[in-house]
């Protein structure tokens, strides 16, 4: 197949942040999730970004044979758009299929002068394809409709080649089997996994997400947006992983568009009085992007996942803004939408999305700048994401209260 744009390899092409992680079996975990125990295979200040190589988990499965290069040249890849480091990473890593996840995550990443209490932020500056096609599965019996899809056989594989139309990046499916790729959906990459170590020396699955965040699969992480994660260890120990070309709300047959991303990332603290006093009590994972705050709500049933997400949003909108509670609940009835993130990964996530902009009359009257995307594309808060000498521990001043 003609590659749409250059295979991004090991070391090769652009390396913005200000170190850079490859991925290698030194480097990354497989099925499982980092802990306080683990090593970190980084050490960086509070404000610095990381551009890092990431490895989807598919091609490299055992029922893809354990080998991206037999499983992709089989449908029509070039083996120099093979990725050296997930042909690497399926030869000299392991992992239990009875009791660990699919998913490789890249890390962790210690962040200096974060301690339990504190939020980390993690803002997306960057993400690029690393190759021009990715894979959509149904398999382990899992997905929205479990015992009824897949039909006949345990696992449906959809390899998904993607090109540049009109300027942008689709993904090609055909009709039928065997057929030509007639239906073209667009792009919107986000990294799936984002997390900080639990604490303890027992190392979580990869695919529950939970308070640490881990497995989110939140499609609102795209480019110029924040997730903000309670540090449950010393130095947070970040990590990243399952890269998504493309996903929607439910994802639903399992997997998403799983495809391999080199992503730019940004690493700060925010003390915990700090964070207290923009967003109150942040017990689980919390988005923002240009538009939304985003909380979350996970749990294994999705009614309770629902309830737990409008309790972290009452507690966000009565901290930031003063709401007092029924009117809180009033507002997000009438104004803020509750989406299904996903239903597929043993714990359901929901989460919302309140308007900053619903707010503005308060936030002015309390000095708060509003909070935007710096449309040259480097991400929010341009000016702000440039780190003064020795500061470290520190929200950057425009994204405080």
């Amino acid at each position: 197949m003609t590659s749409a744009f250059a295979v991004l390899q090991p070391g090769a092409g652009a390396l913005p942040g200000d170190h850079y992680l490859p991925a290698s079996p030194e480097t990354v975990l497989w099925g499982r999730l980092p802990c306080a125990a683990d090593a970190a295979v980084l050490t960086i200040r509070s404000g610095e970004t990381v551009t890092i190589d990431t490895v989807s988990h598919e091609g490299i499965l055992e029922d893809h044979g354990k080998d991206p290069l037999g499983y992709f040249t089989g449908q029509g890849v070039a083996p120099d758009a093979i990725l050296e480091d997930a042909i690497a990473i399926a030869g000299g890593l392991s992992r239990d299929r009875a009791a660990d996840g699919p998913h490789v995550v890249t890390g962790p990443i210690r962040i200096e002068g974060a301690e339990p209490g504190d939020l980390l932020r993690i803002v997306v500056v960057d993400l690029q394809p690393r190759v021009p096609y990715g894979v959509i599965s149904n398999r382990h019996g899992r997905g929205a409709l479990v015992g009824e899809l897949p039909r006949g056989d345990s696992h449906v594989s959809v390899f998904t080649p993607v090109e540049e139309r009109d300027g942008r990046l689709v993904g090609l499916l055909p009709a039928v089997d065997g057929g030509e790729r007639t239906v073209a959906f667009p792009l919107a990459p986000f990294l799936g996994t984002m997390g900080v170590a639990v604490a303890g020396a027992e190392r979580p699955h990869s695919v529950p997400p939970g308070s640490h965040g881990g497995n989110i699969d939140i499609n609102l992480l795209v480019e110029g947006t924040s997730l903000y994660l309670p540090v449950q260890v010393a130095g947070a120990l970040a990590y990243v992983g399952d890269p998504h070309f493309a996903q929607g709300d439910g994802e639903v047959a399992l997997t998403a568009l799983e495809a391999s991303l080199r992503a730019t990332l940004r690493f700060e603290v925010i003390p915990r009085a700090e964070a207290l006093a923009e967003f109150g009590e942040v017990a689980g994972p919390l988005v923002r992007t240009a538009e939304y705050l985003v909380p979350t709500g996970l749990h294994p049933d999705l009614n309770e996942a629902m309830r737990a997400c409008v309790r972290a949003a009452l507690t966000l909108v009565e901290a930031r803004w003063g709401l007092q509670e029924h009117l809180a609940y009033a507002y997000l009835s009438a104004a803020t939408d509750f989406d299904i993130s996903q239903v597929v990964d043993m714990v359901c996530g929901v989460h919302a999305r309140i308007r900053e902009s619903d707010f503005a009359a308060i936030d002015a009257a309390r000095g708060r700048r509003p909070w935007t995307v710096d449309p040259a594309g480097t991400g929010p808060f341009a000016a702000d994401l440039t780190v003064a000498a020795g500061t470290t521990g520190r929200a950057r001043a425009a994204d405080r209260g």
